[in-house]
């Protein structure tokens, strides 16, 4: 990365070339971009829900055209591959859809006065500008959830784009701007990393901006929930995971090891949900951890651009190095590795840790790559104990070939989300998606969304004489 006066440059991880450059605005940059969406607000919020519905099914199809676009963005700046970059905008276009369907669901309701003649109404109405600052992981599905419900009840939005793919954020916002959403709804912010704190405090400080919604780590979403705290605006915080999935005895085991290379592995372990803890009872772990193995054993990783691996690049060598000593650590502590190669730089294959104990930092700490620890349990109760020995608490996955058991643990396990027999790694638009503890707060996704991105309001009208006792 690096900045000039008025611009900064994302450089390809793989490479080292240049992968797009953005203006590397300032503060006031900032805050006048909350101006423009404050000023453009009015006639947006005033329009039919059927006219806004119309135009984000527009923009769904607009943001699916640019396709091509978004895979050759990807795999530049941030290393993806090209399965996973179509997955991203195929999500990103039905969550825009899902958006639009939401329009005439942002309803209130009479309630029951005991003042005669008193009719009672608890009305939604749009809460203002929406600041979304989105992460570079998932940048299409999470840049476009960033802003897809916060429109469709009304509102402006300000896009905080990431610093380490501006040009896939940038993509989505001419996808809505060749839709025909009207001039200035939409802002984007972009900015060079040494700026990402005063940029950030100057859009939550601005007065017109109501919400805040913030996907990314726990450590930079509690700086951004005690700034919006001191503002008094509420936020949706999607932050860090460490999610669990168990195996009991009486699981499937060829299903769940299919659940858990996927989980694990998918987009190189860079997801929210990856499963980053395998907890599996003793009376089938070696018969898991053996076809698991052989499994990842096939996930080699390589350049992208050449399609010849399942999976692509980590986002930089900082992260390659960080997944090295998380590794190192449990290695020195009595831990086994099994890995489908060497990594080389950035390319880091599928790794799996055996044998994993409390002590061990893999254990705890959010690994956000392709390294999965195997930690052993008596039984399903102390299954459920070690997945609940976490901060975080976003998903969570349970195998069992008995569902009423399976919904029993699921219900046990602190998390936002969990699956019975399914990975850890789903995502559909109309889903309530947030975690809890250091994962976050806030609910994305469906009508849920609404109540995070709309002010509740209590509105009477008097329809006899007053009486009053003075």
């Amino acid at each position: 990365m690096s900045a000039t006066a008025n611009q900064f440059r994302r450089m390809n991880p793989i490479s080292g070339e240049v992968a797009s450059e953005a203006p590397a605005q300032t503060p006031a940059e900032a805050r006048a971009a909350v101006d423009a969406a404050a000023k453009a607000m009015p006639a947006w919020a005033a329009l039919g829900p059927n006219a806004r519905r119309a135009a984000l099914l527009k923009a769904a199809d607009a943001l699916a055209a640019k396709g091509d676009a978004f895979v050759a963005a990807m795999m530049a700046e941030i290393g993806a591959t090209e399965g996973w970059a179509r997955f991203n905008v195929m999500l990103a276009a039905s969550m825009l859809r899902e958006a639009a369907s939401l329009t005439t669901q942002v309803s209130g309701e009479v309630i029951p006065s005991d003042k005669p003649g008193c009719l009672a109404m608890a009305i939604r109405e749009p809460a203002g500008v929406v600041l979304g600052i989105a992460p570079w992981n998932a940048p299409v599905i999470l840049g476009v959830r960033a802003l897809a419900t916060p429109l469709a009840c009304g509102n402006a939005v300000v896009f905080k784009a990431s610093e380490l793919c501006p040009r896939t954020h940038g993509l989505i916002v001419e996808a809505l701007a060749e839709a025909g959403l009207p001039d200035g709804l939409v802002q984007l912010v972009t900015n060079a990393p040494e700026d990402a704190g005063e940029v950030v405090g100057a859009l939550i400080d601005h007065p017109a901006v109501r919400r805040v919604n913030f996907t990314g780590s726990t450590a930079v979403g509690r700086i951004v929930a005690v700034r919006a705290a001191q503002n008094l605006k509420p936020c949706v915080l999607e932050l860090g995971g460490k999610a669990p999935l168990l195996v009991l005895e009486d699981a499937d085991l060829d299903e769940a090891v299919k659940a858990a290379a996927f989980g694990a592995f998918f987009n190189q372990g860079q997801i929210c949900m990856s499963t980053e803890r395998l907890i599996v009872v003793d009376a089938v772990a070696d018969a898991f951890v053996e076809k698991f193995t052989a499994k990842a054993r096939t996930l080699a990783a390589g350049d992208p651009r050449k399609g010849a691996t399942p999976l692509g690049a980590v986002v930089d060598v900082k992260t390659a190095d960080k997944l090295n000593a998380l590794v190192e650590d449990a290695v020195s502590k009595g831990a086994r590795v099994v890995a489908a190669g060497e990594a080389e730089g950035v390319l880091v294959p599928a790794h799996v840790v055996t044998d994993v104990t409390s002590d061990m930092r893999l254990y705890s700490e959010e690994s956000f790559g392709p390294v999965v620890a195997v930690i052993r349990a008596r039984d399903e109760a102390d299954a459920i104990r070690i997945a609940n020995d976490s901060e975080y608490g976003l998903s969570a996955s349970v195998f069992t070939r008995d569902a009423a058991r399976g919904l029993k643990v699921a219900r046990q396990i602190r998390s936002g989300i969990c699956h019975v027999n399914g990975a850890t790694v789903h995502d559909e638009a109309q889903m309530p998606f947030g975690g809890t503890g250091a994962s976050g707060y806030g609910r994305f996704g469906g009508r849920a969304g609404i109540a995070e991105f709309t002010e509740l309001r209590w509105i009477t009208v008097e329809t006899e004489p007053g009486h009053f006792p003075i």
